[in-house]
């Protein structure tokens, strides 16, 4: 861990923060993605098409930010998923699949009372770098 201090990571790839946050921190040999919404990384805004699209397109801005990191999905330790409605954990979960096949990483699912800019999804994750 010598020589590897607290780094932002900033990616092109992702939507820019919408607050006073990084998208993701790397330090040591560990990266901590911030909640990932399922925003079109060049309006802002959310995709449409429900939670399924919601869901993709937060696992892609996920996967930007660690990539950028020196990350990837395959090094996920990891996620927290939180929903607007459990009622979506099924179409949620059949997405967040085809994302982490073999060996998924660790997880939680919450649902809470609201989500930035009304999204269905938000996904964070902790990862090992590279």
């Amino acid at each position: 861990m010598q020589g590897r201090h607290r780094k932002v990571v900033v990616s092109g790839n992702a939507p820019k923060p919408i607050g006073p946050y990084s998208a993701g921190i790397a330090h040591g040999d560990l990266v901590f993605a911030s909640g990932s919404l399922g925003l079109d990384p060049q309006s802002g805004e959310l995709v449409p098409g429900g939670i399924e699209a919601e869901t993709r397109q937060s696992l892609n801005n996920l996967a930007a930010i660690l990539e950028a990191a020196g990350s990837s999905m395959s090094l996920v330790l990891k996620t927290t998923v939180f929903l607007r409605d459990m009622a979506d954990f099924s179409r949620m979960n059949a997405v967040y699949g085809e994302f982490f096949r073999d060996e998924p990483p660790a997880r939680s699912a919450v649902q809470v009372a609201a989500l930035p800019k009304g999204a269905a999804v938000e996904i964070e994750a902790v990862a090992a770098l590279r």
